[in-house]
């Protein structure tokens, strides 16, 4: 008695359409554990600085603006892949608006929040062994 079938009928069919799918659906990523630290990194880079966040034209303190940045990367976490990936998303423009983030600085410089943490990203990493 022969149980195999083949592929030739409505079993095999869904069968092996099933297969082809769970082979084509991208599985969830998470960030490595050198980007999330990084990440950290940065989060925390906010959180203990002297500057003003400006976010859709409010101004936020600096734990403030940090856990905001975390709530984000909460929702985002599956998307990003790089510490530049969690900039992108998570801390360099409001979703709700499309404006850009700023930081405003004790001296009243006003720079672009993505830049800013960019170039942190890229000190930190270059004091890293």
């Amino acid at each position: 008695m022969k149980l195999h079938r083949g592929i030739n009928t409505p079993a095999g069919w869904l069968l092996l359409s099933l297969a082809l799918l769970q082979g084509a659906t991208p599985a969830a990523s998470a960030p490595t554990a050198q980007t999330e630290q990084a990440i950290r990194h940065l989060i925390d880079h906010v959180s203990g600085s002297d500057m003003t966040f400006i976010r859709n034209g409010s101004e936020y303190t600096p734990l403030e603006a940090a856990e905001h940045m975390q709530k984000k990367y909460r929702h985002f976490r599956d998307d990003i892949d790089t510490a530049e990936d969690f900039i992108a998303l998570c801390a360099s423009k409001s979703l709700l608006s499309g404006k850009a983030y700023e930081v405003l600085d004790a001296q009243g410089k006003l720079r672009y929040t993505g830049n800013w943490l960019r170039a942190e990203l890229a000190t930190y990493r270059a004091h890293r062994p």
